[in-house]
């Protein structure tokens, strides 16, 4: 089963019973067509070959993955690069997302599934520069480009310095700072707990599976907001619960709900997790992460120490009966 039974508290959210089973690809074909097309496509090669003429890259050639000279986080001690902001879209009352160029314009962020960038700023009035981590929402292969979703905080040094910026401004980064090391059908099933922009690593995460056939992980996620205008990615979300219905569904929660809101409300609690979180009995088979702010860490899985020491396992996750080793806290 994907959960222990269908997300039913009362009077907090309607869902529907899905089969969670595997899915077949869609696919079609026209012989005569792609008959054509070859024999177009050899006859100008031939012609090209006759000329002396460079023959055009093959699309395989063109599309093939990037190399390590493409990627613009390479990692290590390579240090900060300068990235310019090419647009800003405003998401909400407090939060806007951010496009940066990458170098050379055919390059790819070079980030790993689950990592994130660092940021730096100095302002005149600083005597050290300010740092923050973030975890970009475009996609790894995604060339030229990433985008970074930043809520502003009041007396946020970072948040505020990029709410502030205009395209043609730049900012300094450095990455790929790995978090959890993802590969194909690493767990059976995974949990996302995740509170306002402690999304991003889970929406990196839920991207990465869902777009690779080979991986079958069954994944799901408990999302709280303040209110319906703090969710943020929803559109995306909810694409892919429309796409991969056997494998994804999310769960929104939120402090203050409009009228004819039909999901959650208020905190996430351990009776909400007991019913939408794969049996802890799974062992290895199940991995629950954790990302959203203090009070969320306290309450649902303890807080991690540093960023290199996750802690003990305390909070809701622990009266559950995870363990540690089941339990990542981005």
């Amino acid at each position: 089963m994907f959960a222990r039974q269908a997300f039913r508290p009362a009077n907090m959210l309607r869902t529907q019973v899905r089969r969670y089973a595997s899915e077949s690809p869609k696919s079609s074909s026209n012989a005569a067509a792609y008959a054509t097309v070859a024999a177009a496509a050899g006859a100008g090669a031939w012609w090209y070959s006759r000329s002396g003429a460079e023959a055009p890259a093959s699309a395989a050639a063109k599309n093939a993955p990037p190399t390590a000279e493409q990627f613009a986080f390479k990692g290590g001690d390579q240090g900060f690069i300068s990235l310019k902001l090419e647009e800003v879209e405003t998401l909400n009352h407090n939060t806007k997302r951010f496009r940066f160029l990458l170098p050379e314009g055919d390059n790819v962020s070079g980030l790993s599934v689950a990592s994130a960038l660092l940021t730096k700023f100095k302002g005149p009035d600083m005597e050290k520069p300010v740092i923050r981590p973030y975890t970009p929402t475009s996609d790894e292969d995604t060339r030229g480009y990433i985008d970074l979703i930043v809520k502003k905080y009041p007396g946020g040094p970072m948040s505020s310095h990029m709410h502030d910026m205009k395209a043609g401004d730049s900012l300094a980064m450095k990455g790929p700072i790995p978090k959890y090391p993802w590969s194909p059908n690493k767990h059976e099933q995974i949990g996302l707990i995740a509170g306002g922009t402690g999304i991003t690593p889970m929406y990196q995460l839920i991207r990465a599976i869902l777009k690779n056939p080979e991986d079958k992980t069954k994944i799901s996620l408990v999302y709280g907001n303040l209110s319906e205008k703090d969710i943020l990615l929803k559109k995306e979300l909810e694409e892919f619960e429309n796409t991969y219905p056997q494998r994804f569904r999310a769960f929104y929660l939120v402090d203050n709900p409009p009228e004819g809101w039909t999901q959650g409300k208020g905190h996430i609690t351990k009776d909400l997790l007991k019913t939408v979180l794969p049996e802890p009995k799974e062992g290895e088979k199940v991995k629950v992460f954790v990302c959203g702010p203090p009070g969320m860490y306290k309450a649902i899985s303890g807080t991690k120490k540093s960023p290199a020491d996750q802690g003990e396992l305390d909070g809701a996750l622990k009266e559950l009966g995870y363990n540690k080793d089941q339990v990542f806290k981005f």
